[in-house]
């Protein structure tokens, strides 16, 4: 099926379909993955707007939203809390363990999640989820065991193209209704 981002299979929409809860990592994923360092030890990263109205968007129309992150940063608490996210769960090195006692905590099947992720840390979430999901500059391990890449690089609104897929699969994305934050 045509998307707004190119050609996606019938299957993956039909995964997407049963979306309840997208989970992302953070580092790669909402941001290219560079983190930027002043002089006195201040952390600065770059969110994208365009993911930001994807989230927005996408709790509107009713599906859960959730980091697991390795690193701990005050940055990424005050941009997923700007983005009303409801589980911000950071320094988690493990993520697979994080994310199940997430499923468990929200009474989710493991195929009622779509997990986006960059990096090793992020295989096992990637290869056990109903949707795993690896943004196209993903290393390439993550890359072969991912259901599906994204067109869109990390930090450059590969998580809105996946919020927007499962509004699409879900048939809410017409409604679509957030900011660009």
């Amino acid at each position: 099926m045509n998307t707004l981002y190119g050609q996606v299979k019938k299957q993956i929409l039909d995964k997407a379909g049963l979306i309840k809860l997208l989970v992302c990592d953070v580092d790669g994923v909402f941001s290219d993955g560079r983190i930027y360092l002043g002089n006195d030890g201040e952390e600065l990263k770059a969110f994208h707007t365009k993911d930001g109205f994807g989230i927005k968007a996408l709790g509107a129309s009713g599906v859960d939203i959730a980091i697991i992150t390795g690193r701990r940063s005050n940055i990424v608490t005050q941009r997923m809390q700007a983005l009303n996210v409801r589980h911000i769960i950071q320094g988690e090195e493990d993520k697979f363990p994080a994310l199940t006692a997430l499923a468990e905590q929200q009474e989710l099947s493991l195929d009622e999640i779509a997990y986006i992720g960059d990096d090793i840390p992020d295989l096992a979430c990637i290869e056990n989820v109903g949707l795993g999901i690896a943004v196209q500059d993903a290393h390439p391990s993550v890359l072969n065991g991912a259901d599906y890449i994204t067109f869109t690089r990390g930090g450059f609104g590969a998580v809105r193209e996946v919020c927007d897929l499962i509004m699409l699969s879900q048939g809410s994305l017409a409604g679509a209704k957030g900011a660009s934050v």
